[in-house]
């Protein structure tokens, strides 16, 4: 994994913590309309960041299992 891709996954991150900060100020202001089309972008996030953490992943165990 290089650099860029710890500086991606560090981003996706901090983009999802600021989605679920969103949803959750929404939903504790009563604003459930909101708040559900804020879940959803949140979510949206949240797979975007597992499938290319799992992306990264798949491709160290290729790279490990090539050196073996």
């Amino acid at each position: 994994m290089t650099s860029a891709d710890c500086l991606i996954l560090e981003a996706k991150q901090a983009i999802l913590d600021e989605h679920h900060r969103r949803f959750q100020l929404l939903h504790h202001e009563g604003r459930l309309d909101e708040a559900i089309r804020q879940f959803q972008v949140t979510l949206t996030c949240a797979s975007d960041l597992l499938n290319d953490s799992l992306r990264l992943l798949d491709e160290a165990l290729d790279a490990h299992r090539s050196v073996l």
